[in-house]
């Protein structure tokens, strides 16, 4: 997906390009995302949050977790999506271990502290293969539990291991440089 959105911030423009994430479980279609983001001059990805459709049986049944800076402003935005005032760090423009950031920042709709644990490493998933990978340790007061993660530079998130699931980017239309 290519499309943009444009958000309002401190009175300017923001144009944030959408990236659609899609969930399955078991075959079935669990979730579709569209998340929404900004590079800024420097390089620091900033994300200005996500609308969420949560499926069960074929059907929505809830958009739990949907939020955005400025709140809903489109007809097709979920009515109950939360209002951020500003939009957080998704990716810090030069990573380094030991960096600490959040992705989201939202309590007690969202929460996600992002610590970065390694830099420069190689992953290998069905989708191929990723050099100068960043690893991620994530974090919430939401859920007890713990995330790693491994992005990909222009790419986005090509692996994850939590304690009850392991993910891997199987197709991308998108390549790392």
């Amino acid at each position: 997906m290519s499309d943009t959105r444009t958000f309002v911030l401190n009175g300017a423009e923001v144009s944030c390009r959408i990236l659609q994430e899609m969930g399955f479980e078991n075959g079935q279609l669990v979730e579709i995302s569209l998340n929404y983001f900004a590079q800024a001059d420097d390089g620091t990805v900033y994300y200005f949050g996500e609308t969420v459709d949560i499926y069960k049986n074929g059907s929505i049944k809830s958009h739990e977790g949907s939020w955005l800076v400025g709140g809903p402003t489109r007809a097709s935005d979920p009515p109950k999506t939360a209002n951020a005032p500003a939009p957080t760090v998704f990716m810090p423009a030069h990573p380094q271990v030991g960096d600490s950031f959040k992705q989201e920042n939202l309590f007690p709709i969202v929460d996600e502290t992002d610590q970065v644990i390694a830099v420069g490493q190689t992953v290998t998933v069905e989708a191929g293969r990723f050099e100068n990978t960043i690893q991620i340790l994530e974090s919430s007061r939401l859920d007890p539990t713990t995330e790693t993660k491994w992005y990909a530079p222009g790419v986005g998130v090509v692996k994850s291991a939590a304690s009850d699931e392991n993910l891997e980017l199987i197709s991308s239309t998108l390549r790392s440089p």
